[in-house]
């Protein structure tokens, strides 16, 4: 009698008929963009922003205050402003998403198409945003300090003495400090060293460590040695120190209103026809920039090393 072969369901026919769970388009290159979120912004309505400023110099409150107290005249002036004050302008950042109708209506499930696809292209116009923001050549942050608001570290490691100096600087109301997360972790090796280690506050839906109060949020647009993701282990950024918003004369940033298929804060999506070809096509543009109201609302600490360690096995200094 013929031996009974037994066949079990193998793994690869009962995938056959498997329902598969998927997930939406994972985009690694994205970040939370904390700085769009901590940075107070103004709508524009005709998209040019002037900052009026006064002519540094003798006002009549300062008559006043070296007047002779026996002399009872009222000082007389006025108050001069700037004849060519700064204009920002607002810039656009734009790009075209083309979808092939077809291949949208056919593979519209789980996930729409089209909407995965002005999705991502918006979290990618998100992220150029943040860093013009910080490394543009007209409004950028690190581009606009003043000189007599940059410093420089004591030994080239962000020592909780670097940060104090920053803080003397933008000392009206600071707001937050903008730092790549290696230049974080590089401070937090050294409060660790000396025993102070930074306490944590919640800000923006984030959590973030703060020194004296102010939180120091992460950004990767701070360059090291001019790259996001840095792979020495040693290398040189910024540290920057804000005021932000326009009651406290500090920095704000500038989108326009009104859009024509406005979407967000100065984002336009508008649906630019579908050709014979049976293809989608739609503009995203982007209106973004930035002021520094005063000199005082901006500091930046300057070639911080990130790549020095320490074996803690040593008495902290």
């Amino acid at each position: 009698m013929a031996d009974k072969v037994i066949n079990a369901l193998g793994r690869e026919a009962a995938y056959q008929l498997a329902n598969i769970t998927k997930t939406p388009p994972q985009f690694g290159a994205l970040t939370p963009k904390y700085l769009a979120k901590v940075l107070e912004f103004k709508g524009l309505e005709a998209g040019i922003y002037r900052v009026n400023r006064v002519v540094e110099g003798e006002t009549p409150l300062d008559v006043l205050c070296s007047q002779d107290p026996k002399k009872q005249e009222i000082p007389q002036g006025f108050v001069d402003y700037q004849a060519k004050p700064r204009e920002y302008q607002l810039h656009s950042i734009s790009t075209i998403i083309n979808v092939d109708t077809k291949i949208s209506d056919v593979y519209s499930s789980p996930y729409d198409q089209t909407r995965e696809q002005l999705s991502l292209a918006i979290e990618s116009l998100r992220e150029r945003q943040e860093s013009q923001l910080v490394n543009s050549d007209d409004y950028g942050l690190l581009k606009n300090v003043a000189d007599s608001q940059r410093i420089q570290t004591r030994n080239g490691r962000p020592m909780p003495d670097d940060l104090d100096e920053l803080l003397s600087k933008v000392w009206k109301e600071p707001s937050f400090f903008l730092a790549h997360p290696r230049a974080i972790a590089a401070f937090e090796r050294e409060c660790t060293r000396r025993g102070v280690p930074p306490v944590t506050v919640n800000l923006a839906g984030g959590t973030f460590i703060a020194w004296r109060g102010v939180p120091i949020v992460p950004t990767d647009k701070l360059f090291v040695d001019g790259l996001k993701t840095p792979k020495a282990k040693t290398g040189k950024t910024n540290i920057l120190l804000v005021r932000s918003g326009e009651a406290k004369r500090g920095v704000i940033g500038l989108f326009q209103t009104g859009l024509p298929g406005e979407q967000s804060r100065g984002l336009s999506v508008r649906f630019r026809g579908i050709d014979d070809s049976g293809i989608a096509s739609y503009l995203l543009s982007l209106y973004c920039s930035a002021a520094i109201l005063a000199d005082d609302a901006l500091a930046v600490l300057e070639d911080v090393e990130v790549g020095e360690y320490y074996e803690y096995t040593q008495q902290p200094v």
